[in-house]
């Protein structure tokens, strides 16, 4: 196990990062310009709304220590390939979900670090371990923008070969994303057993304001109900591994998953039990 979290966790990161990257071209990140107000309203719901209502949900509950930080470590994470997938199942906006998921994973070198800092300070105080900000976020940039700029890259140079392996390398990722949370929950059973009346509800919560409040805020202001969907999905769905990675970071060298990362385990399992039916919801929408 502890090759696992060791090794194999930042390996199947990285290799999550470069399946999104290989579906990217350019144009995904200039499209940011083309439509800013779509892209705009769902930058804000994840870099602000997002840990705000997650950390509103952490306070609502009473959740302190290591559990209450995991839950805003998982706030902090962007989407990842599972996001965009679940777009196109919910007839969204497939173009801004990937350039949503493409921006925020790179500004999530800066993002990460500053708000695990922020939750470190807020629920344990004296008692939080040293957090290097500047080392943290090298991590992030090695982890997340360094694959994604290579699989971005390597479709630049092979579009035909890149292109015609992205399918199967984005169901590797999800494949590689569940047995990474399987592995997750295996190591922590007992931990997880003991925090779920705990943490279960705080994430069902979270999930479903972050889901309503993504679809409910671009509607306000006169997006459309497609760009809507697609920014729900990508306000609720997040990159679990990544969570888990960065608790992993906190207690390097310790045996086994820690309580850092048991709310992006659990939320792997969580999601699918909201995004499902919401994935019905928006389909029937139209």
């Amino acid at each position: 196990m502890d090759i696992l979290i060791s090794v194999g966790l930042p390996i199947g990161l990285a290799f999550i990062m470069f399946s999104l990257g290989v579906g990217l071209t350019p144009g995904d990140f200039l499209r940011v310009g083309q439509r800013p107000g779509a892209f705009f309203v769902g930058a804000l719901n994840q870099m602000i709304l997002l840990p705000l209502t997650a950390f509103f949900c952490v306070r609502l509950f009473g959740l302190t220590g290591e559990i209450a930080v995991g839950v805003m470590i998982l706030s902090a994470c962007p989407g990842g390939v599972t996001s965009n997938i679940i777009a196109r199942l919910a007839r969204g906006d497939v173009a801004l979900s990937v350039s949503l998921t493409a921006v925020i994973s790179l500004a999530s070198v800066v993002t990460v670090p500053l708000i695990l800092a922020f939750a470190m300070a807020s629920f344990m105080g004296a008692d939080a371990p040293a957090v290097n900000i500047t080392a943290t976020a090298l991590t992030m940039f090695a982890l997340t923008v360094v694959p994604i700029c290579l699989g971005v890259g390597l479709r630049h140079v092979f579009p035909g070969p890149i292109s015609r392996a992205e399918p199967h390398l984005a169901r590797a990722a999800t494949l590689l994303f569940v047995l990474i949370i399987s592995a997750a929950l295996a190591a922590s059973w007992d931990l997880f057993i003991a925090n779920l009346p705990a943490l279960g509800p705080v994430l069902v919560l979270l999930l479903t304001l972050l889901t309503a409040i993504g679809f409910f805020v671009p509607r306000l202001i006169g997006r459309t109900r497609v760009e809507a969907k697609t920014i729900s999905i990508e306000t609720g769905v997040q990159n679990g591994t990544l969570g888990i990675a960065i608790a992993a970071l906190l207690v390097e060298g310790a045996s086994g998953f820690s309580a850092y990362a048991l709310a992006s385990a659990v939320y792997g399992i969580v999601m699918y039990l909201i995004i499902v039916p919401v994935i019905f919801v928006y389909r029937r929408m139209d």
